[in-house]
């Protein structure tokens, strides 16, 4: 998302800027951290959104490295992160590649240590289960040491309590904490969901969304909808 000149004009934040915060190293915005620091060897597909940010006490430029895990370049599974997020230090996710076949008399992966065992069984006739993309919604706020487990989908505007761990797919605008992760909360009534989904604020111009900020961290609804491009 480029940023535009009436955007720039306005002093609209750069999306592709590492550091987001002038004087802060604790905290890297996402998308260009993976554009500019893959994980060495590459890894399976990711869709970062922008304006999403990681924040970590030691060192935030390893989050593809360290908190992103069993993601190879083989995998079929893509990590989906959508705009505006923000995640908390030590926020994990475990991509699908981490599974085990399950059906057999033994969860051991033969194939991957190479040789005979691979001949015997090549690793791509291995019956692993198919957990599918993990997807991290516009808007997610994952708590403090988190985990996300393969395969699960965190509707937008979701939070995950600290430490939570989330094996299953979390609604939009819930709050979800525990291990395994359970709805404690919603933050917002079925209707103001569904209205708040509808208005996809995150998709707004730069332009048109600041002006609108503070009705969305008011949530007045009504004055948010009159200012929508």
């Amino acid at each position: 998302m480029p940023l535009g000149p009436t955007a720039a004009a306005i002093g609209v934040p750069d999306p592709d800027r590492l550091y987001p915060i002038e004087g802060n190293r604790d905290t890297v915005l996402l998308r260009p951290l993976y554009d500019t620091q893959p994980p060495p060897g590459g890894g399976g597909p990711v869709e970062i959104g922008a304006w999403s940010y990681y924040s970590d006490f030691d060192d935030p430029l390893r989050f593809f490295i360290r908190n992103v895990r069993y993601h190879f370049p083989f995998s079929r599974a893509r990590l989906v992160i959508g705009k505006f997020c923000a995640l908390a230090h030590g926020a994990t996710v475990v991509m699908a590649d981490a599974n085990h076949v399950l059906g057999g008399a033994s969860t051991f992966p033969f194939p991957i240590l190479g040789g005979a065992w691979a001949e015997a069984m090549p690793l791509a006739d291995m019956p692993f289960p198919d957990r599918g993309d993990t997807v991290i919604g516009h808007d997610v706020w994952l708590g403090y040491e988190c985990l996300v487990m393969p395969g699960v989908t965190i509707g937008p505007g979701a939070v995950v309590g600290a430490r939570s761990v989330v094996s299953r797919d979390v609604p939009p605008y819930a709050v979800v904490a525990g291990n395994p992760a359970r709805v404690v909360r919603r933050r917002f009534p079925p209707d103001q969901v569904a209205r708040l989904l509808d208005l996809a604020w995150w998709d707004w111009p730069p332009e048109a969304l600041t002006p609108a900020i503070p009705a969305l961290v008011a949530g007045d609804l009504e004055a948010l909808a009159k200012l929508a491009p």
